[in-house]
């Protein structure tokens, strides 16, 4: 995947999905103690910041995956969230990814001239068991976004999300399997449920790795190889492009009387994306160099 702006850091532990938190895992790897919440000094205004040249480092039209290390609506991060809405509302051109597991605190905590939406805003919510998504599904539907979504991961008990399909407003659904400490299986026959329902309602459906232990046919895989996870999900051929979803974002206010033409995006692929199980959905590589010939 492409981007991350984490203007803050930390978390608390929610249900299920966190027991075996990649975040908690490698703060600890650290000594950093994962469930202090503080403020990223140098990243927080990230989706602002410019090069040498005057340019935004983020370019129009590209997505920005928001607070991966922590929860955009955790209660801890209050005082911080109003500036935080500030800056989105300042790259109209840019689309951010919110995913919460706490869509409960979310109505009192929009900005008051949110209306019906932000156009570049994609919000999400966690539904890692069938509890979870019967939970916060139904708050995803009833929430003043214009772009929703589902993250069926990890992926540690059989989901359905049939009924809450119907109504049209899932715009995305991804699952993928468990990873690192205590990892817990994730069953093929899940995935392929899952997968059937967003066929069935044309809901964009995106397998992107089958996590440590995977069991299909009634023997389990271990592939600690995140890399391997990735391949053997785009393998199994759980994709579905489903409805198409549009983003109309804009020009950011300050270039709004610019003419002339504008610095956007364009993704880049490297040859390891080319069996990547988030591909279908991904905004490019983010060149990080850890992956060989990328």
């Amino acid at each position: 995947m492409h981007d991350i702006w984490n203007p803050w850091h930390g978390c608390a532990k929610k249900s299920e999905g966190c027991a075996n938190c990649y975040m908690y895992f490698l703060d600890r790897a650290r000594n950093i103690d994962p469930s202090r919440v503080f403020r990223v000094k140098n990243n927080f205004d990230y989706p602002l910041q410019k090069n040498s040249r005057g340019e935004y480092k983020v370019k129009s039209g590209e997505t920005l995956r928001v607070c991966m290390t922590s929860d955009f609506f955790i209660e801890e991060a209050d005082q911080w969230r109003g500036e935080a809405w500030d800056i989105i509302a300042g790259r109209p051109d840019v689309l951010f990814y919110l995913l919460t597991k706490r869509p409960e605190r979310v109505a009192k905590l929009l900005p008051k001239n949110w209306g019906g939406g932000w156009e570049n805003v994609f919000f999400n919510v966690t539904a890692e068991n069938q509890a979870r998504a019967d939970e916060r599904v139904p708050l995803l539907l009833d929430l003043p976004f214009r772009h929703k979504g589902v993250m069926v991961a990890p992926f540690i008990g059989e989901v359905s999300l049939k009924k809450y399909l119907k109504s049209g407003a899932i715009e995305r659904v991804v699952a993928g399997g468990e990873n690192y400490d205590g990892s817990r299986v994730l069953k093929c026959e899940w995935v392929e449920k899952l997968y059937s329902e967003c066929v069935e309602s044309d809901t964009t459906f995106c397998f992107i790795e089958t996590g440590t232990l995977f069991e299909k046919g009634g023997k389990i895989y271990r592939m600690p190889d995140k890399r391997l996870q990735s391949k053997m999900a785009f393998r199994s051929g759980y994709f579905h492009g489903g409805r198409k979803a549009e983003y109309k974002l804009d020009l950011p206010p300050a270039q709004r009387e610019l003419t002339g033409e504008v610095a956007e995006y364009r993704p880049h692929f490297g040859p390891m994306c080319a069996e990547c199980g988030s591909r279908p959905i991904c905004n490019g590589c983010a060149r990080c160099r850890k992956c060989p010939n990328a």
